[in-house]
């Protein structure tokens, strides 16, 4: 049992979880530690897991809706991501109950890596993702982003963190997304990969349902928040809140190396 008070903070950190996520992502760099911190000592990494799935889905949906009402992108542009990203999520769960954190060794120093080379890219070309000019036709690029959707789905049921903006970044060099479009189009890759984690994790009893619903609540209104204002302020928000958070995420995961 969770005391109130706890609940409480609980519940703040999901709100501001759900309005960096719906934004840029990231938002389990927030809610995952809160967790981690928050349940009973003892709590299998699984129903952690579960539990921010719940959460995080909230968000995601209400940040989605959002995106779809301002027709940022048209639901035949989402349904190729959305699908691949829901197939590779069941995959990647399966994969993180056969291996229970086994791939934390070097999964960890994988991402890092990953995330300084985006920071990088990212920092040194200032134009990044200012201008949508796609560098494909419409079925080639499509077919990509379903891929990247796939792969991405996969890594978020197993592993998680840094998702939507490992997503957000290869729209933008890859596909050519302004940041606007390719945050659109990584918050509905990412609700699929919520959505479908989330039904394997509870179908296992893998969650605790009053922290994971009162959280809920908390991650939808920031979704909500932080679609609005992304649409509002464009794409040079996006960028530099991608480059925070990806700043964050290259911090806490080098942390938890060298804790290790």
């Amino acid at each position: 049992m969770v005391p109130p008070a706890t609940l409480a903070l609980l519940v703040l950190a999901a709100l501001l979880a759900g309005f960096v996520d719906a934004i840029v992502g990231g938002g389990g760099l927030i809610t995952i530690p809160a967790l981690l911190l928050g349940l009973p000592a003892g709590t299998p990494l699984t129903t952690v897991l579960g539990t921010n799935k719940v959460v995080a889905s909230a968000g995601a949906t209400f940040a989605t809706g959002q995106f779809l009402r301002a027709k940022v992108l048209t639901l035949r542009s989402m349904a190729g991501p959305v699908v691949c990203s829901m197939a590779g999520a069941a995959l990647g769960v399966r994969l993180a109950y056969l291996l229970q954190g086994k791939g934390d060794a070097w999964f960890r120093p994988v991402m890092v890596g990953l995330m300084v080379v985006m920071l990088a890219f990212t920092v040194f070309r200032p134009d990044l993702g200012k201008v949508h000019a796609p560098k494909y036709g419409v079925n080639h690029q499509r077919g990509l982003a379903a891929l990247i959707a796939f792969i991405l789905g996969a890594y978020d049921g197993f592993f998680g963190p840094g998702t939507g903006s490992i997503l957000i970044f290869l729209f933008v060099a890859v596909l050519g997304f302004d940041f606007l479009r390719s945050s659109a189009l990584a918050k509905s890759a990412n609700w699929a990969s919520n959505v479908a984690s989330l039904a394997l994790f509870v179908s296992q009893g893998s969650w605790m349902p009053v922290v994971g619903v009162t959280m809920a609540v908390g991650n939808g209104l920031g979704g909500y928040l932080g679609a609005r204002t992304a649409l509002s302020k464009g794409s040079g928000l996006v960028r530099g809140v991608f480059i925070a958070v990806v700043s964050a995420l290259i911090l806490r995961l080098g942390w938890q190396m060298l804790g290790k």
